[in-house]
């Protein structure tokens, strides 16, 4: 009989079965992979044992799995994973593109039994839907993956929601949704507001909507929804390429932090497909571009964004001139580095509503002076509190800057009039001088040098080779 555990007794036992496999030379990535195909197929076994209805066809299914061993529960595994990988629905979703990462059949076995030992079925939608998230952390932590690119910071995604404040009767998107961070923080923040029957089948089926064109996101997302009991039907979660998405669906929430940088070389172009696009291969002009075409009229927008997009010139700036111009950008939340598992990266925030032309522009600058690390001084959704009380969600009228010239030339909150952002060349709003003492041990100060002089190395190693045997 399964037992049901603690969530830190769960999250153990995961992270145990991953060290063995990351032994045998399983990834992280390739393991939460497959843990999920293997978590859908035991907990339909356990909806068809209390008699609910199985989304699976006859023949793959848990029980067809969980007794064998050796090359026969290899090949059966496959089978299962290229049958589902074709169906339609939920289960086409969860299982897309669906292939076998763990070879080797003890390993397998070390899994299932793993899975098999609990009830996941009955668990409560928050406690398995927490054990998920948590795995999808870690996973997020794995820099030899890459992993963390589909990972936004809980607590930046929770400041975010939180000011833009979605409503049970509203549509939310993320159109570069990753492992779904942004619909479920949104989901938690919606259910609470109407206990309505017809409202909660709305929120549950019908509000949230996400993409990702990268199949491994799409199992994780979808998963992840499923397991806080959202999508139990037919996922929310789409397996296409929103830039290249010529449907006319609009949405009245939209909260993402897309892929920055070039598009990738093959990707199909842009322009071609959204010939009403100002062409650029930047990915994050391309996102924002995407973004303002999907909002309702009214609608409201939070998007993690590059300080690129507020300082660059050429077909950034005539985006951002349009942004001014059918926008109303009415606040910009300046984030420090250090909170992404991309390093060194400057992003800001970007609040704005469709409809109406940009005037006053609120700046919060939670960047200067500000040090944070992922691993011994992670940012807190704490950290951010000043920042949701000054924005006064559902009454900005009340806004009061916590900048003086005279007084409190360093306060964090402040605005800049329509005639000053009228005045100016781009939006990197930057007024805040703390004398900044380098507070960095001995330890930390010697393993950032020894990483410029890697980069060094690298980059001469790599001059050398495209220069041959050139003579300078």
């Amino acid at each position: 009989m399964a037992t049901q555990k603690t969530e830190s007794a769960l999250i153990s036992k995961v992270w145990n079965i991953a060290n063995v496999l990351a032994a045998a030379g399983v990834g992280f990535t390739d393991y939460i992979t497959q843990l999920t195909y293997i978590l859908f197929l035991k907990m339909d076994d356990e909806k068809e044992a209390m008699g609910l209805e199985s989304h699976l066809p006859e023949g793959y299914k848990w029980k067809d799995l969980s007794t064998l061993s050796g090359t026969d529960l290899v090949d059966k595994y496959e089978e299962i994973l290229k049958e589902l990988s074709q169906s339609d629905g939920l289960i086409g979703t969860i299982f897309t593109k669906a292939t076998n990462k763990i070879d080797k059949p003890v390993m397998l076995k070390k899994v299932i039994d793993m899975v098999s030992e609990d009830n996941w079925y009955m668990m409560e939608g928050d406690l398995k839907g927490a054990i998920y998230e948590k795995i999808l952390e870690k996973n997020g932590q794995d820099k030899k993956s890459g992993a963390g690119q589909y990972f936004t910071p809980r607590a930046l995604i929770s400041a975010i929601v939180d000011v833009v404040d979605p409503k049970i009767t509203e549509t939310v998107a993320d159109p570069c949704c990753g492992t779904a961070g942004f619909l479920l923080a949104a989901y938690e923040h919606m259910r609470t507001q109407s206990r309505d029957i017809e409202k909660q089948k709305f929120l549950k089926n019908n509000a949230l909507f996400g993409v990702d064109n990268t199949s491994l996101v799409v199992t994780l997302a979808s998963m992840n929804l499923y397991l806080h009991d959202i999508g139990v039907s037919k996922s929310p979660i789409a397996y296409q390429d929103s830039l290249i998405d010529t449907s006319d669906k609009m949405y009245q929430v939209v909260m993402t932090n897309p892929p920055f940088g070039t598009r990738p070389q093959g990707s199909v172009d842009v322009s071609a497909n959204r010939p009403e696009f100002i062409k650029t291969s930047d990915n994050q002009v391309n996102f924002l571009q995407h973004i303002m075409s999907i909002v309702k009229t009214g609608g409201r927008v939070g998007v993690v964004l590059p300080d690129s997009i507020l300082t660059d010139g050429d077909s950034t700036k005539k985006v951002r001139d349009k942004l001014l111009k059918d926008f109303n950008l009415h606040t910009i939340l300046r984030l420090p580095t250090g909170i992404f598992y991309a390093n060194g990266v400057k992003t800001n925030v970007l609040f704005f509503e469709k409809g109406e032309p940009t005037k006053d522009i609120w700046v919060y600058d939670y960047r200067t002076g500000v040090k944070h690390t992922l691993a011994t001084k992670p940012m807190t959704r704490e950290h951010l509190q000043e920042f949701v009380d000054c924005f006064c969600t559902g009454h900005r009228e009340d806004r009061k800057e916590t900048y003086n010239a005279e007084t409190n030339p360093n306060g964090r909150w402040r605005r800049f009039s329509a005639e000053e952002v009228a005045g100016r060349e781009d939006l990197n709003f930057k007024w805040l001088d703390f004398t900044e003492e380098d507070d960095r041990s001995v330890s930390e100060i010697l393993n950032e040098m020894q990483e410029e002089s890697d980069g060094i190395a690298s980059a001469v190693a790599r001059l050398k080779e495209l220069l041959g045997g050139v003579e300078l």
